[in-house]
């Protein structure tokens, strides 16, 4: 048998996190980026412009994190979601620390710190986390030293450990290069739509930036502003012909609930918005309900969830490419509503001033609370909150614009959930030794359906790597 090895042998340093303060203030002065355990995924996928901006004491700068450190939650979960989230630092733009409810890590330098990373979302993934759990003023806290002490894992070489990181790391920093790109492509999007329809400078008749070149503007009385001449004011429900309840229908086929579907909650509305995975579970429905089933460019809306410093409110875009994501009909839970618009040429419009409210925190404004749930208060805002709605010409445009730059977006996050779900297959069956990198094959590679410059081949084996 293989000789084992604890998981605290990895650890050269631990690294307490801060908070900090909001503002400088007298000797907290220094600027760094907190990375919490809500910041996990974006850490992960490279994305790091997002992290919150703290200013903490000079003696606190020894905590500053490196290159190759790692960041694991030690506080918080949730009763379906163990501690234990791990992230790795790769970024030499900012000074990060991690929060209080984190812990850094330094590996030794004998140790690969990219597969160690690894081997901890493994142990993570395995749900093996919740047996080292306890519970102070209802968080959930890992017991880091119990944890680390008596998890045993093989014992690998250095060049072993390398091999294995580069393998899922292939996968990994194609997932990032896809997800970055997406990035520039919404920035892309959001940075037209406010040119166009927050400044009004659209290209008028002559192809020239409508306000900037002296457009007729009208003074809108409900609103208090000038918009567009022939440009109306309006509710979100005017825009709205038809809205789908959700349901959460059975686990298992029983009875009646024989339609099989996947069900979007209010947690897959980041994944399905690329930031993040996808996990909607499989359901099953009445026949009866299958009318609740959604159709390219509806809308999926959060009604029920947030948090202190979230609001509800949270919306997803279900577009033709988005369903291939899919292999059955998909639903969105008791927790979220789905929307239609009586004109397509108008959902990426729909989609940005939503968004853009939900930026400026408009939604905490629409909120009300029942059994320590908060619910948006739907009706009240879709009935109430007035907007401008543009000139369908203006609208159509910016639809054949944007379009274009959603099909590559959705393209992409197709790739990703492939490559994650090939890298999540792989995880374990590397780390147990049932899989072999077997080095470079182009045509296994391509049957994959993976682009990479150092492209590997898996054998499933059971001898050692």
């Amino acid at each position: 048998m293989a000789s084992e090895m604890n998981l605290k042998s990895f650890i050269d340093e631990q690294i307490s996190g801060d908070w900090g303060k909001p503002e400088e203030i007298l000797y907290n002065n220094n600027l760094v980026y907190c990375i919490r355990g809500a910041d996990i995924n974006d850490v992960n996928l490279g994305v790091y412009h997002k992290l919150p901006k703290r200013f903490i004491h000079e003696s606190k700068l020894k905590g500053l994190l490196r290159n190759g450190d790692l960041v694991i939650e030690i506080s918080g979960g949730s009763p379906s979601q163990s501690t234990g989230r791990v992230a790795f630092i790769s970024n030499d733009d900012k000074r990060l620390i991690c929060s209080n409810f984190c812990r850094g890590l330094r590996i030794k330098v004998d140790q690969n710190s990219k597969y160690y990373y690894y081997l901890l979302k493994n142990i993570y993934n395995s749900n093996i986390f919740f047996n080292f759990e306890s519970k102070t003023s209802g968080i959930k806290n890992l017991l880091f030293d119990t944890a680390f002490e008596n998890i045993k894992v093989k014992k690998r070489d250095l060049l072993s450990q390398q091999k294995i990181a580069s393998v899922l790391s292939a996968l990994d920093d194609k997932i990032e290069l896809n997800s970055k790109i997406n990035a520039e492509l919404e920035a892309m999007a959001k940075t037209l739509y406010d040119y166009w329809f927050v400044q009004f400078d659209f290209p008028d008749v002559d192809n020239k930036p409508y306000k900037s070149s002296g457009g007729e503007m009208i003074y809108n009385e409900v609103l208090k502003r000038d918009i567009p001449k022939g440009w109306e004011v309006s509710v979100f429900n005017d825009w709205v012909a038809k809205t789908k309840t959700g349901d959460w229908g059975r686990e298992e086929i029983e009875g009646n609930y024989t339609e099989r579907v996947y069900c979007v909650r209010g947690a897959d509305i980041n994944g399905l918005n690329g930031k993040g995975e996808v996990k909607a579970p499989e359901r099953y429905i009445l026949k009866s309900n299958l009318s609740k089933t959604l159709r390219p460019n509806d809308f999926i809306i959060e009604i029920s969830g947030g948090s202190p410093v979230q609001s509800t409110g949270r919306i997803a875009l279900l577009t033709e490419a988005t369903f291939e994501r899919f292999e059955s009909n998909v639903i969105c839970s008791n927790f979220c509503k789905a929307i239609s618009l009586k004109d397509e040429k108008y959902v990426f419009n729909f989609l940005q001033e939503w968004k853009r409210l939900y930026n400026a925190n408009v939604f905490f404004s629409f909120e009300g609370k029942t059994s320590g749930i908060k619910n948006f208060l739907y009706d009240s805002f879709m009935d109430t909150y007035r907007i401008v709605k543009p000139a369908k010409d203006i609208a159509e445009n910016y639809y054949s614009y944007v379009q274009s730059l959603e099909n590559k977006k959705q393209s992409n996050l197709k790739q990703n959930q492939q490559l994650a779900s090939l890298r999540d297959w792989l995880l374990p069956m590397l780390m147990n030794g049932q899989v072999k990198v077997a080095g470079a094959d182009e045509e296994v590679v391509r049957e994959l359906g993976m682009v990479a410059e150092d492209p590997v081949s898996y054998n499933v084996c059971n001898d050692e790597i």
